[in-house]
């Protein structure tokens, strides 16, 4: 693993796990989340060697769609992406309903100088593009149903702002966002993610004024994230800090982790879908294949008696579905 990876994964020391609270407010017509996801972008940001502000346009974008996916019910996977004009090219982010995310961008090394604030300037390595959000359920009860996919043009660039515009355009859910990462320096000139989480509160129908009005001005308060975590906040106490004085019911509490669906197997499933003639070509010029997971960044090397059994089985299928049409 590379220097910058060396640097990126290491969060704060004395960090409790990552985790993640669902609930909800005024009798159900409000829906909340928050996460805290220091560990989880930590990972991501490692894995695929980001720079500073790539490690947090993918982690704001990561815990984006993990409280997304918390609000749900019969979710499989959610996975946003987002198509962009910026020197980052693409970045996409899946999350399941049991806490697991993980993403990658197109060019992990895109940096921009910071921007007015002093901060990173996520905005600038974005640029203009389009922000997709997709819903699959079914495959875990045998079910498959047709994915459902929405779309909005970005905004802001800065993300949370395009998750909120999202909400209120394709799904008609007027929604408060607040996703944050804070890379800090450490005294030997290394780096490290010292606080990653976010909010989302969602106004359903039935929603009453004083409520909505209630929610504005305390979130309109509200720290940012990252200052509120680096305190020591866990997702209970950013929901309580979001909301004010409004009560909330939490309806589940769990861990959140970076977790790649990928594994030798499904490496080996892959090349088993090619053709044979693409499957010999890799036998006679590398005597074996390296596949590389785009979202995790892990290797897996198929053996040369690997690629020759799959090989054997794609012409005996070939061969049997030949006799069958004869």
């Amino acid at each position: 693993m590379n220097e910058v990876a060396n640097m990126l994964i290491q969060p704060k020391e004395d960090l409790l796990a990552d985790s993640l609270v669902h609930a909800i407010a005024a009798d159900g017509a409000v829906r909340c989340m928050a996460a805290v996801t220091t560990n989880l972008v930590a990972e991501a940001a490692a894995r695929h060697a980001a720079s500073h502000t790539v490690a947090a346009a993918l982690g704001r974008t990561l815990t984006g769609a993990l409280l997304l996916a918390a609000g749900v019910k019969e979710l499989d996977r959610l996975t946003v992406q987002i198509d962009c004009t910026g020197p980052v090219g693409r970045i996409t982010a899946e999350a399941n309903g049991r806490g697991q995310a993980r993403g990658y961008v197109r060019n992990p090394q895109a940096d921009a100088p910071l921007n007015a604030q002093g901060k990173f300037d996520v905005r600038a390595i974005v640029g203009e593009g389009t922000f997709y959000v997709t819903y699959e359920s079914g495959f875990d009860i045998g079910l498959y149903r047709e994915p459902y996919r929405g779309s909005v043009p970005l905004v802001s660039g800065e993300i949370a702002e395009d998750f909120a515009y999202y909400l209120a355009r394709s799904e008609q859910i007027p929604s408060a966002v607040m996703l944050g990462v804070l890379v800090r320096a450490r005294g030997n000139g290394d780096h490290f993610i010292e606080a990653a989480g976010g909010i989302m509160i969602q106004i359903m129908p039935g929603a009453d004024e004083h409520t909505v009005r209630a929610i504005e001005s305390s979130v309109g308060q509200t720290p940012h994230t990252t200052t509120m975590i680096r305190h020591g906040a866990r997702p209970i106490d950013l929901l309580q800090t979001a909301l004010g004085e409004i009560p909330f019911e939490v309806l589940e509490e769990k861990t959140v982790e970076f977790a790649c669906t990928c594994s030798h197997a499904r490496a080996l499933a892959l090349i088993s879908a090619m053709s044979a003639e693409e499957v010999r070509a890799m036998l006679e010029e590398d005597r074996g294949a390296v596949m590389t997971c785009h979202f995790c960044n892990a290797t897996y090397h198929v053996k040369e008696s690997e690629l020759e059994q799959i090989l054997h089985r794609i012409e005996k299928e070939g061969l049997d579905e030949a006799g069958r049409n004869a």
